[in-house]
């Protein structure tokens, strides 16, 4: 199946946008298809500069390299393969043109002379009448003579195309179903504007027939353009390929996802630390249901499970709650010495000893069940760089039954029992094993002991264990940190 993603250079890829890539790229590899990226640059008006760069090295990070289409070169710079190209719009005009001409010439399309200033009366009439606003059709009433004569003055003009107004457009779409829609209610759409550039509907019909697409993903927002496009391609004497149409992202409140409540630019979350597994995982689950318990997928799972029977059609809101959980979810699958590797230079920047740390590793370790995002690294090890400031409220604990007169009793008993385990032999074994014998001899409940061990350690109400944090300092380091609580 050859499936494509088309944005429009004007800004950071959304959201949205990636989760429709991904429908589009798990089909192509789905059916060992092919997946090309094609840019719609024609609207110049709204174009970012750099913004088409920014789309492909955001889908080579999701994991969502075109096959076909505009991709980045060994340098990382912006440029093309495929042999139905070109794959920017703007450079396909004389091809939209020759098209144009086509429809023009079987009568399934106009010139329109109508000035922006008579369409907006007329919009206005018809809203005062209570009607959908749609072309009336002036200028099609017009004889060849006089559309040949003010062509030939060169008056500014658009082309429209020519709907059968008394025809019923029936279609099924892989998501939404069985679709019907009245020739009546459908406007004369502009497909050429007066610059010369195509308009949306024009040109991605055109293209998808001549790059040979055989699957359309795209949003729901373009369900009631449907219509149009099958009768463009009616008109063209081509068969249309299969339209999925994606449901929309929302708010929580269930209003259409906006920057105004949640970050909508995939930029975002990249600057935020997630992961491209994280991020991927989690918009294919957005509308998408597995039909299994299944909650942790990766891009070959998704593969494997994914089809479009199975995509919701009302739309998804965006639980950014899961996606963190999913990202803690990823960061517990990275191999242990890749996850020290990743936090070691963060860790580094803030305390120059974590560069020659032998124990990195091990210490790294500690924290990756805990961790959302690698910047959280360097204050989640802070403890093993720095004295931390530690408070009584803190050690004593009343759910531990621990007041604050206990502490210096409790610890000096830990003290004790740690100052037996030799320089050489301090490890977690030796250190477990001290710790262990001191709560069976004490009478004391094994909270007692580690709850005001590992608070006097690492100043945290929340941190790893006490044996393990406390093998991991050296034993003159703790006994250190125990011994100023003891009167």
């Amino acid at each position: 199946m050859r499936t494509r993603f088309p944005p429009s250079p004007t800004g950071f890829l959304h959201l949205g946008g990636l989760r429709t890539a991904l429908f589009a790229w798990l089909l192509a590899r789905k059916t060992k298809g092919t997946f090309t990226l094609r840019i719609e640059d024609t609207d110049k008006t709204r174009e970012v500069a750099g913004a088409a760069k920014n789309i492909v090295r955001t889908l080579v990070w999701a994991g969502l390299s075109p096959d076909e289409g505009v991709m980045l070169d060994a340098a990382g710079q912006v440029t093309e393969r495929g042999e139905y190209g070109p794959y920017h719009q703007s450079k396909r005009l004389d091809v939209y043109k020759k098209y144009t001409d086509q429809l023009l010439a079987s009568r399934h399309a106009y010139h329109c002379f109508c000035t922006s200033e008579r369409l907006d009366q007329m919009r206005k009439a018809q809203e005062a009448r209570k009607q959908a606003p749609m072309y009336d059709r002036t200028c099609l009433e017009l004889s060849e003579e006089e559309v040949q004569k003010r062509l030939a003055s060169g008056e500014k003009h658009v082309i429209r195309m020519k709907v059968p107004r008394e025809e019923t457009i029936c279609v099924t779409d892989e998501i939404y179903g069985p679709l019907v829609f009245k020739g009546h209610t459908i406007d004369d759409q502009v497909l050429m504007k007066s610059d010369g550039f195509p308009t949306y509907h024009l040109a991605h019909v055109v293209d998808d027939h001549l790059m040979k697409t055989d699957m359309v993903n795209r949003g729901e927002e373009w369900l009631s353009s449907l219509p149009k496009h099958l009768l463009l391609f009616r008109a063209f004497g081509w068969e249309p390929p299969r339209y999925a149409h994606v449901p929309l992202l929302l708010n929580k409140d269930r209003t259409k996802l906006s920057k105004r409540q949640n970050d909508v630019a995939v930029e975002d979350y990249i600057r935020k630390g997630y992961l491209p597994e994280a991020l991927i995982n989690f918009l294919a689950l957005l509308g998408w249901n597995p039909g299994t318990t299944q909650e942790l997928f990766s891009l070959q799972e998704l593969i494997d499970a994914f089809s479009l029977d199975r995509v919701h059609k009302s739309g998804a809101v965006l639980d950014l709650e899961k996606l963190d959980w999913l990202q803690g979810q990823w960061m517990r699958k990275i191999p242990v010495q890749e996850f020290a590797a990743r936090i070691k230079p963060l860790v580094a920047e803030k305390f120059p000893a974590a560069s020659t740390d032998s124990k990195f590793s091990e210490r790294a370790t500690l924290i990756q069940e805990r961790i959302t995002f690698f910047p959280e690294a360097p204050d989640m090890l802070s403890y093993f760089y720095e004295t931390p400031k530690v408070s009584l409220d803190l050690i004593a604990n009343s759910k531990q039954k621990i007041s604050k007169e206990d502490v210096p009793k409790i610890l000096s008993l830990i003290q004790e029992a740690l100052s037996r385990v030799s320089d050489a032999a301090w490890s977690l074994r030796e250190v477990t094993t001290a710790l262990e014998s001191l709560i069976a001899t004490s009478g004391m409940k094994k909270g007692q002991i580690l709850w005001p061990l590992r608070a006097a350690l690492t100043g945290r109400e929340y941190s790893p264990g006490a044996y393990e944090v406390a093998s991991l300092l050296s034993k003159t380091e703790v006994l250190d940190r125990i011994k100023k609580w003891i009167v």
